[in-house]
């Protein structure tokens, strides 16, 4: 009776080509396979399942094949066929996690003295090598300093920082990548033609996913669906195997959000809870598909078009803003880290969950915590009202500082159509009037009146904007102005110091007064200095923006 071999030995990479998601370290060995520059000794470092024992067989290969040296050992010779059956004399493979003393290790190298038995180099591969003992590195740094020429040492670690420098300055350096889930989906779907079995798509991106960048994982759980849906990976099957949330908990849930309804979101929780679905993994896909939100709103090409859950994460990039979706984001991952603090993981999920409610923009009375006055907090009789609402922050906080709104003022100017017919000296109000536009406007707001006439007005421009004096500029004030009193308007311009009335500088000033206002507003609000003193909120002042 013949067993089946398992997918993650049947279709282990045999060649350079074979690898996939280390082009990086494929392109420096072939490169220097094919130059002939070879190294003693070569550190593999990276995650489980990523490839590095299976770079250094390849290597061995590549190094012993009976063609000569080559980028592309011919799988066929001797030394090939050996190499990957593992039954190779003069391929030497070390665990050194369960071979840590260092009289494994000088047995090793006292073996390395003697000539390869049939092949062109004796290759060590030690794997594991950071957990060797300190006596054990002591006795290799002198063989790996001076190494035989027919001796090549290939080190392989899951984590470099134990292994100590004077052994890392003495080999050559690869780190190997997380394999990216798209470049993991795509391997499984191949294998899976070639082994004939039926999947789809969803299936293989949620064990790409899961994997987390390790292929010999991906592999192991593609077994174990296969075996789980008796014969066929289907995306049902495979959420069960591996307790995975179900995607559509998470746009229902983010669609509650989006219409303030705290009751169907709390209705959502408890139905994965009847489900024994963990509020971890919970979190954590949220997190993730708020990531697809943000990319969709940003950079829409980076959800590439066989994403099944395309149109869905598109409709949902267009509910909400680039501010709510950063901030949710933010209290995902917080809610995340402080689930192991809260009294239970249900307590801890739904927490998160009101907690988004809760700095949701507007009237968030749906979820029956505060009423729609409170939420927008007016301050006092004398200030005007202001909107409460989340900014982002570059670094995740409790609570991030909101943004303050202050209704601009209205303009007293004269509204087109009025019944004046001469200028009476208050040019902020006239040039707001003025149909002008570009460096025409620009003008208007750069200057300031000297003196006036009934037909005629004379206008100071501050030396820094005399490069505004243009002839075509002046010629279309000059028509704004004969056109809004229906009568020709002489307008003489000079160059000089003015005293600071000019529309510009007034503006400048009434932002900086809105600003400061803003700023005391938002300090004094009872509600941001509640988020101040229980949630160890910070205020970030260059957040805080008035509505113009």
């Amino acid at each position: 009776m013949s067993l089946t071999q398992v997918l993650a030995r049947k279709w282990r990479p045999k060649s350079f080509s074979e690898l996939t998601g280390q082009d990086h370290v494929v392109k420096a060995l072939t490169n220097a396979l094919e130059r002939k520059r070879l190294h003693h000794a070569y550190l593999f470092t990276g995650t489980r399942g990523v490839g590095k024992t299976t770079i250094a067989r390849i290597l061995a290969k590549a190094l012993n094949c009976e063609t000569g040296i080559t980028s592309t050992p011919c799988g066929k010779c001797a030394a090939c066929t050996e190499i990957d059956s593992g039954r190779f004399i003069d391929l030497i493979e070390l665990d050194a996690a369960s071979n840590t003393q260092v009289d494994n290790m000088r047995e090793l190298l006292e073996n390395a003295l003697y000539a390869p038995t049939c092949a062109r180099y004796k290759v060590y591969i030690i794997d594991e090598v950071h957990m060797l003992s300190k006596s054990a590195f002591n006795a290799m740094l002198k063989t790996l300093e001076e190494p035989p020429e027919h001796v090549k040492f290939v080190l392989a670690t899951t984590d470099p920082q134990k292994i100590p420098v004077t052994v890392l300055s003495r080999c050559l350096q690869f780190n190997l990548k997380q394999i990216p889930p798209s470049l993991i989906a795509a391997h499984l779907k191949h294998v899976l033609e070639q082994e004939q079995i039926s999947g789809d798509a969803m299936a293989l991106q949620l064990l790409a996913r899961a994997a987390q960048g390790s292929m010999r994982d991906a592999l192991s759980m593609l077994d174990q669906a296969i075996a789980f849906g008796e014969g066929t990976v289907a995306e049902t099957s495979v959420r069960a195997m591996l307790g995975a949330i179900d995607q559509g908990y998470l746009y229902d849930l983010l669609n509650a959000l989006a219409q303030k309804d705290g009751v169907q979101m709390l209705a959502l929780a408890d139905a994965m809870e009847a489900r024994s679905l963990s509020f971890d993994a919970a979190l954590q896909d949220l997190a993730a598909l708020l990531h697809r939100l943000a990319l969709a709103q940003t950079v829409p090409q980076a959800i590439s078009e066989d994403v099944p859950e395309r149109e869905r994460i598109f409709a949902l990039a267009k509910i909400f803003t680039p501010e709510d979706i950063q901030l949710f984001y933010q209290i995902a991952l917080h809610g995340r880290s402080d689930l192991s603090l809260a009294p239970d993981e249900y307590a801890g999920f739904t927490m998160t969950l009101m907690r988004m409610l809760a700095f949701m923009p507007g009237d968030a009375a749906a979820g029956g915590a505060r009423k729609a006055d409170t939420v927008t907090g007016t301050v006092s009789t004398k200030q005007p009202p202001v909107a409460i609402r989340q900014a982002p922050s570059a670094t995740p906080q409790p609570a991030t500082a909101p943004v303050v709104a202050v209704p601009s003022a209205t303009s007293t100017a004269v509204a087109p159509g009025a019944t004046a017919t001469s200028f009476d000296g208050d040019w902020p109000a006239l040039v707001n009037q003025l149909k002008l536009s570009g460096m025409t406007r620009m003008l208007a707001q750069n200057c300031e009146v000297k003196n006036f006439t009934a037909d005629g007005i004379e206008l100071c421009v501050p030396e820094p904007h005399r490069h505004l004096l243009e002839k075509a500029y002046q010629d279309k004030m000059k028509a704004a102005l004969s056109e809004y009193y229906g009568k020709p308007v002489r307008l003489k311009f000079s160059v000089g110091s003015t005293t600071g009335m000019t529309p510009a500088e007034l503006e400048n000033r009434e932002k900086q007064a809105k600003q400061s206002q803003a700023i005391a507003a938002i300090e004094t609000d009872p509600f941001v200095r509640e988020l101040v003193e229980n949630f160890d909120a910070k205020l970030i002042v260059s957040s805080i923006k008035p509505i113009q």
